[in-house]
């Protein structure tokens, strides 16, 4: 970990980063059309249909807090296009490209046409962390569901096309984009802290791939098994996580109505991962959940492992199923290692100060609501890295003041 003492300014690596990753949300989505039309094409509507619907439900969401977010915004961060052409174009599911055009077109005057101002690199950060965070929703509303079609029907068809090899690379490549941008997203609002080495986001990184690919093998396994008692099985799941989501109190989006779609897509991502979305010590929450989890897969993949026949063709997935458990257990040990010696927050305990995520009860870290944030610093960033690294509030006070001055 490198000690930090100014927050990274936007440069061209930034900007190629940007655009990396707006190619490679173009590319999934065009390798998820592909999929769908090669379904039709092969005498099969149904799962044609489910891929579709999997894209366009995780686009209208995405869409919808995309536009939630501009209306919200202050007027000088808004795009300077028309209210009714934004509009039209979150309608046509394309705000989130628009946003990621419009992003680059400004980092493309913060690094080349000597705009370098605060106010400017400040705009940029507004710009980026909310592409960060519509990006991670349309992941995991998106990718993690199609990870799991796209192996459910690898396993029923026991082949593997190439626009299913191309869906699954993209996917995977889609979630480990936005875990790790959104995690440097969140790590910029600290900048009294350490920034992340490489080797850091890499078990950042390999904690949430191993704890996620049991799971989505255990839920592939049980569609294997009962395919529509999936439809019984994530609605179930869903409004627990729901309501879990709820009475956390989370105080994310502007008004209540839109705080409902959000912890409804929050409840969809802890389907499948674990995401933090409330303040304070966080160590029994994580168990709760999962232990959970830990148990919903395990019942999942014993289900198919008890149902299946002596002669079943999947015999070799036995081994698979048997090392998910070792894999999952590596994942927790991994997300203990991250916390306990590579956390940001560590070498602030080394230096005097403390970690309220998962080291104890202790409440003077800093309240989102209790300060004025300027207009510059995207609030909804800055309330979720409160839920990630908890920061002093003379510290907190300290960014917000250097913000105030742009």
């Amino acid at each position: 970990l490198a000690p930090r003492a100014a927050p990274p300014r936007f440069g061209p690596r930034q900007l190629v980063r940007a655009a990396a990753g707006a190619a490679a949300a173009a590319l999934d989505v065009c390798a998820d059309g592909w999929v769908a039309a090669e379904y039709a094409r092969g005498g099969q509507p149904g799962w044609a249909a489910l891929a579709l619907a999997l894209l366009a439900a995780a686009s209208v969401a995405t869409q919808a807090c995309s536009w939630l977010w501009l209306r919200s915004d202050p007027p000088a961060l808004r795009p300077d296009v028309p209210p009714w052409l934004l509009a039209a174009l979150h309608l046509l599911q394309l705000g989130f490209l628009f946003r990621c055009l419009h992003a680059l077109k400004v980092g493309w005057k913060v690094c080349w046409a000597k705009a370098e101002e605060e106010e400017e690199q400040s705009r940029m950060a507004f710009l980026s962390h909310d592409i960060s965070m519509l990006r991670l929703f349309e992941t995991f509303l998106e990718n993690t569901p199609q990870l799991t079609l796209l192996l459910y029907v690898i396993l029923r068809t026991n082949k593997a096309e190439p626009s299913q090899g191309l869906g699954i690379c993209t996917a995977f490549l889609c979630v480990t984009w936005s875990l790790l941008d959104y995690h440097q997203s969140l790590r910029s609002f600290l900048q009294d802290k350490y920034e992340l080495s490489l080797g850091s986001s890499i078990i950042y990184f390999l904690w949430n791939l191993f704890l996620i690919c049991p799971r989505i093998l255990a839920v592939a396994l049980f569609a294997l098994l009962w395919p529509y008692g999936v439809a019984v099985h994530f609605p179930l799941v869903w409004l627990a996580m729901f309501l879990w989501v709820s009475l956390q109190g989370t105080d994310f989006m502007e008004s209540p109505g839109p705080e409902q779609l959000y912890r409804a897509m929050v409840a969809v991502i802890l389907y499948f991962s674990w995401f933090n979305v409330a303040q304070g010590r966080t160590l029994y929450r994580s168990i709760i959940y999962h232990g959970f989890i830990l148990v919903d897969s395990t019942l999942l993949a014993l289900s198919w492992l008890w149902c299946r026949s002596p002669s079943d063709e999947h015999s070799y997935l036995v081994p698979v199923v048997a090392a998910a458990l070792p894999c999952y257990l590596l994942g927790l040990a991994l997300r203990v290692t991250y916390y306990k010696w590579l956390h940001p927050n560590v070498r602030a305990q080394e230096e005097g100060g403390y970690d309220e995520v998962d080291a104890n009860g202790r409440s003077d870290g800093l309240e989102f609501r209790s300060l004025s944030v300027p207009d510059l610093v995207n609030r909804r960033m800055w309330w979720l890295a409160q839920t990630q690294f908890p920061v002093s509030r003379p510290a907190g006070q300290r960014f917000l003041n250097g913000a105030a001055t742009v």
